[in-house]
């Protein structure tokens, strides 16, 4: 695993996690020194901790507690890529407290799935680890730890567990998906991808993501769409139609109903040109 340094204060800090291991790797042991939010913006892979395991997704989080040990394996599919903030003890009890009433709350689940209520947190996040900008991020970090515990204060469990078959085939959906999302899909190919029919396609898939293929998909290219607004200059409309989206007034309307703000606001908001 490669770990890229993107900013840093005493209280916590920002890296992006590049892992390039494959079926043909062991997992490897680790252990959280920090309490751990992750966003996973690419590949997929098995998480395992003591409070359960998962399949993680893009858009989904990896959470891990202080001093919890951890084990990650990709028994199906090469390669993933986190944004991982990393927060010392003492400050996420005092951010705790204050999103769920208990400066003693840990996490109870290994992950939270993709939620459109967390996607702009996971954009942003993403976008400015791009970009480097120290005080931006320092203001987002206690913003996205506030959003994932609010979710987590309601007690959302995570997706029930999948046979190793069905995980297997999560998986290499999820992939297919992540490498043709600007292009047309459909609920066939997706399902020849994984190996299955359609139906137990769909039940697999919303019971190890949390949602829809086709909502996955949408979620996925709306966050790669507001990434390259907030980092390229290239015009809404190419954004747009390089994201998977073949309608520019669709675009607009899916964007500014997810992130609460036009394309162009978006893009202004994070200091982009265009």
């Amino acid at each position: 695993m490669l770990a890229q340094g993107r900013g840093e204060s005493p209280e916590w800090c920002v890296s992006e996690q590049i892992c390039h291991a494959g079926p043909q790797d062991r997992p490897f042991e680790e252990r959280h020194g920090y309490v751990t939010i992750a966003a996973v913006v690419a590949g997929s892979f098995q998480y395992r901790t003591d409070s359960g395991g998962a399949l993680l997704h893009p858009g989904s989080f990896v959470l891990g507690n202080h001093g919890s040990g951890f084990e990650c394996g990709h028994a199906h599919t090469a390669g993933d890529r986190c944004i991982a903030i990393q927060l010392r003890p003492d400050a996420f009890a005092e951010i705790a407290a204050t999103a769920t009433g208990s400066a003693r709350f840990t996490f109870s689940t290994p992950m939270l799935p993709l939620l459109p209520r967390c996607l702009p947190q996971v954009a942003a996040l993403e976008a400015m680890a791009e970009s480097g900008d120290a005080l931006r991020i320092e203001q987002a970090v206690p913003r996205l730890f506030e959003a994932v515990l609010g979710v987590l204060s309601g007690a959302r469990p995570s997706a029930p567990a999948l046979s190793a078959l069905d995980e297997r085939r999560v998986s290499r959906a999820l992939r297919h998906i992540e490498e043709h999302a600007d292009h047309a899909l459909d609920l066939e190919s997706m399902a020849r991808a994984a190996a299955t029919s359609k139906y137990h396609f769909l039940r697999i898939f919303a019971r190890s993501v949390g949602t829809t293929p086709y909502q996955w998909l949408l979620g996925l290219r709306l966050r790669r769409a507001a990434v390259r607004l907030a980092t390229t200059p290239l015009p809404v409309s190419a954004v747009a139609f390089q994201s998977g989206f073949g309608d520019l007034s669709t675009f607009n309307q899916r964007f500014r109903r997810m992130f609460a703000s036009t394309p162009s606001a978006y893009r202004r908001r994070f200091g982009g040109r265009g």
